[in-house]
């Protein structure tokens, strides 16, 4: 366990970031959306902190990662839950723990298969080493430079916790 990581800290942070990002490119009541589990997790105590009214939105992208057919379906795979239209909204696009890129990809082309919004700003409570496609986190709680079988995990609902965990050593 990461007992040193306050991930409440983290969030507050993100927070915080998030206003000062949205206020000054004037994006006028956002969409929160978070992704299932842990980035849903986040989502929902940001939700809260921001007061945003509209509510606020779960994907499970299970059905849109590009390594589905190795992994196979998952005995937790539900649906996702966009409360309102996508169209000309921004977006905020919350996750646990960037690492390739994969899991945002997959999220971006389920919300366009709702609709196109204005933009999408990604908020993430890791940002971690190890990316295979193009894309960045707007808003990081924290960085990490993880060594080769290192991996982060957010555990939680209550409390939220990160573990680092060494694949090696687990067994993993």
């Amino acid at each position: 366990m990461s007992d040193d990581i306050n991930v409440n800290q983290l969030i507050n942070e993100m927070a915080s970031a998030i206003q000062l990002h949205t206020t000054s490119h004037a994006y006028d009541a956002p969409l929160m959306i978070g992704i299932k589990t842990g980035g849903a997790w986040i989502a929902k105590q940001l939700h809260q902190q921001l007061g945003y009214n509209d509510p606020l939105g779960e994907l499970n992208i299970a059905f849109y990662r590009d390594d589905f057919s190795t992994l196979g379906m998952h005995p937790e795979v539900s649906p996702s839950q966009l409360p309102t239209d996508v169209n000309n909204r921004h977006i905020i696009l919350v996750d646990d723990v960037l690492y390739t890129g994969r899991t945002i990809r997959a999220a971006m082309n389920e919300i366009f298969d709702y609709g196109r919004p204005a933009s999408i700003t990604l908020a993430v409570l890791v940002n971690r080493s190890g990316r295979e496609l193009p894309i960045q986190a707007d808003i990081t709680g924290k960085t990490m430079l993880l060594k080769e079988g290192e991996h982060v995990k957010l555990l939680g609902p209550e409390p939220l916790t990160l573990s680092i965990d060494n694949a090696k050593s687990t067994g993993t």
